[in-house]
């Protein structure tokens, strides 16, 4: 979540990125849950998907690290409720839409695209192949695995870590 490693993003900031990821929640209001993958069943396991896939999303950072700071506590809840807001707007309400119209392969290409564009404006360029490539990992399990609770939570996590 590199929007939130700005400098001054405290305060005010940090409660617009809490009202930003409630408000993309908001999109998937009249949706039933099992339309967006929030379905009950097999919670366990889609939250053991959702760690797994948080794994492979901090792989690139772990190969990298070189140690730091992590995130700032105080911006721990606006992270979780901009990964929250995202995956509900692009893999939630976007990917069923796009795949109800024109199928999976739409669903899982376009949620991406408009997730990378999305990204555009608060992340650096050469920054942005990586987002594409976290799009395309979480849109596929959103995809296989009928499943909204484990990017959710790879997202949650990897943003939170990051």
């Amino acid at each position: 979540m590199l929007a939130l490693r700005a400098p001054g993003v405290l305060g005010l900031q940090g409660l617009t990125l809490v009202a930003g990821g409630a408000a993309l929640c908001l999109l998937a209001a009249g949706r039933r849950p099992e339309e967006l993958g929030l379905g009950r069943s097999h919670l366990g396991g889609r939250l053991l998907g959702g760690a797994a896939l948080a794994a492979v999303l901090l792989l690139p950072a772990a190969a990298r690290w070189g140690g730091g700071p992590g995130l700032a506590p105080a911006l721990g809840v606006a992270a979780v409720a901009v990964s929250v807001g995202e995956e509900v707007a692009f893999r939630g309400v976007l990917f069923a839409a796009l795949e109800e119209a024109y199928g999976p392969a739409a669903a899982v290409l376009g949620s991406t695209a408009a997730w990378t564009l999305a990204h555009v404006l608060s992340h650096p360029a050469p920054f942005l192949p990586a987002v594409t490539a976290a799009g395309l990992l979480l849109a596929a399990w959103r995809w296989a695995a009928r499943d909204l609770v484990g990017p959710i939570v790879g997202h949650v996590l990897a943003d939170v870590a990051l």
